[in-house]
C-alpha cells in the first residue's frame, strides 16, 4: 500500500528515471538501426547516441541538455480511486525530481504579459517548473482493478517546434490520412536537427482529443511492436535520406507512434502531430495501490 510521503519519492524517481534511462525497446531499436545504417557520418551519431544513453543511466546524467516540460499521464483501474492529496503530492514530485535530476531551471516569472514576453525572467529553481496539465484516462487491460499507474514524459522545446494539429480530409480512404501524415512529417523531421526522430501522432475528432491521443501514443509505444500504419509512416518518412542528425542516411526515423481514437461522420480527421527528437520518448512509469 502506497502513502502519500512515497508517492512524492516515488514521483521524483520516475521523473529521473525518464530523464536519464533508455528502455530496452528503445536500445534495441538503436541496435538495429546501427546495423541497417550505411552513412559512415550518420552510424558515428547513432552509436554516439548509445554511448550517451549508457553513460547517462550510470551516472544518472540527462540524456539531453534540454531536460523538457513534465507531462503526465495517469491510467486508473477499473476499481482504483484517487486518494485526497494524491495531486499534491504528484505536484511535490515533480518539484524534488527535477531538482533531484537536476533540471535546466525554465519556469518563466511574472505576470500573463511578462511570461509571454519574458521580461521578468527566470527562476533559479529548477523545481519552480510546472508540469504540463495532467492527463487522466481509464486504465487498460494492462493496467491492474486497484491500481494507479503513472507515465512521467519529458518533452523537449525543439521537437514543439516543429509539431502540428490540424484537419485532414479523409475521403473515406486510411491511405489519404497516412500519406498526408508522412508528408507532415518529411517537412518538419528535416527541419528539426537532433535526427534520428521519434514521430508521434494522434487522430480524433478534436484539435484537443488529437493533441492528448498524440500523448498516450508516446506515453505506450512500443519500438519492438510497430503496426502497419506505424511501420508505414516510419519507411515512408525514411525515403528522404535525411538521416542522423541531418547528415544524410537511411534512418531518419527510429519509429512512429499512433493513436486513433473515437471518430465522428465527418469529412475530416483531426491529426496531432509531435516530432520528437532522438532521446524520446523519454518516458518512465511507476504504480501505486491505495
Amino acid at each position: 500500500m502506497s502513502t502519500l510521503t512515497n508517492v512524492t519519492e516515488k514521483v521524483a524517481e520516475t521523473l529521473v528515471k525518464a530523464s536519464t534511462t533508455f528502455r530496452p525497446d528503445q536500445l534495441a531499436a538503436y541496435e538495429r538501426a546501427i546495423t541497417s545504417e550505411s552513412s559512415e557520418q550518420s552510424l558515428w551519431v547513432l552509436r554516439q547516441i548509445v554511448e550517451n544513453a549508457k553513460v547517462g543511466q550510470k551516472d544518472k546524467l540527462p540524456l539531453c541538455d534540454d531536460t523538457g516540460i513534465p507531462h503526465l499521464l495517469l491510467e486508473v483501474g477499473e476499481k482504483a480511486s484517487i486518494p485526497a492529496g494524491f495531486m499534491e503530492a504528484l505536484d511535490l514530485g515533480v518539484a524534488k525530481g527535477l531538482r533531484d535530476l537536476p533540471g535546466r531551471p525554465m519556469a518563466v516569472l511574472g505576470s500573463d504579459e511578462e511570461r509571454i514576453s519574458q521580461h521578468a525572467g527566470l527562476s533559479e529553481d529548477s523545481g519552480a517548473l510546472l508540469a504540463a496539465p495532467l492527463q487522466v484516462v481509464r486504465g487498460g487491460s494492462d493496467v491492474k482493478p486497484n491500481e494507479l499507474r503513472l507515465t512521467v514524459m519529458m518533452y523537449g522545446g525543439g521537437p514543439e517546434i516543429r509539431g502540428k494539429t490540424l484537419r485532414i480530409f479523409h475521403k473515406h480512404s486510411t491511405g489519404v490520412v497516412v500519406d498526408e501524415m508522412i508528408a507532415w512529417a518529411k517537412e518538419s523531421t528535416k527541419l528539426l536537427g537532433c535526427q534520428p526522430c521519434i514521430l508521434s501522432f494522434g487522430v480524433g475528432r478534436s484539435n484537443y482529443e488529437a493533441a492528448s491521443l498524440s500523448m498516450q501514443a508516446m506515453a505506450k509505444g512500443n519500438f519492438d511492436a510497430q503496426s502497419a500504419i506505424e511501420k508505414r509512416i516510419t519507411d515512408g518518412v525514411n525515403e528522404t535520406s535525411c538521416g542522423a542528425l541531418g547528415l544524410g542516411g537511411d534512418i531518419t526515423v527510429l519509429g512512429t507512434f499512433v493513436k486513433v481514437g473515437p471518430q465522428r461522420a465527418s469529412g475530416v480527421r483531426v491529426v496531432s502531430m509531435r516530432t520528437g527528437c532522438c532521446f524520446d520518448p523519454r518516458r518512465a512509469s511507476v504504480s501505486f495501490e491505495f
